[in-house]
C-alpha cells in the first residue's frame, strides 16, 4: 500500500474538477482519484514518471492524464477553487 493518497474528503475536493462530463474522446481513465494520486505523489517525491508505484497504474497512462489536465487548464482552475474556497495548506495534504 502506498502512503499518504487523499483522504475522501480531499478526493471531494478535487473530484469535480477532474472528473469530465459529457461526451469525450478517447479512453477515459478508470479511476481518476488514483490517477490524481499518482500525480500528487510524482509531486511530493520528486521520483521520474517512469518510476512510479504501480498501485497508481501504468506510469504513461498517469502522465498522459496529467498532460491533458495541464493543457486544458486544470490546476489553474483546481488552484483558484483553492483559493475561493479558503482551503490551505492546513486543511489538504498534497
Amino acid at each position: 500500500m502506498v502512503r499518504g493518497l487523499m483522504s475522501d474528503a480531499e478526493w471531494a475536493f478535487f473530484e469535480p474538477f477532474v472528473v469530465e462530463k459529457g461526451p469525450r474522446r478517447g479512453r477515459r481513465p478508470r479511476d481518476h482519484r488514483r490517477v490524481l494520486d499518482g500525480v500528487f505523489w510524482i509531486a511530493r517525491t520528486g521520483t521520474a514518471w517512469r518510476d512510479l508505484h504501480s498501485h497508481f497504474g501504468t506510469w504513461n497512462s498517469v502522465y498522459r492524464q496529467f498532460r491533458r489536465w495541464t493543457l486544458a487548464g486544470v490546476w489553474d482552475v483546481m488552484l483558484e477553487g483553492m483559493n475561493d474556497t479558503g482551503t490551505g495548506n492546513d486543511s489538504l495534504q498534497i
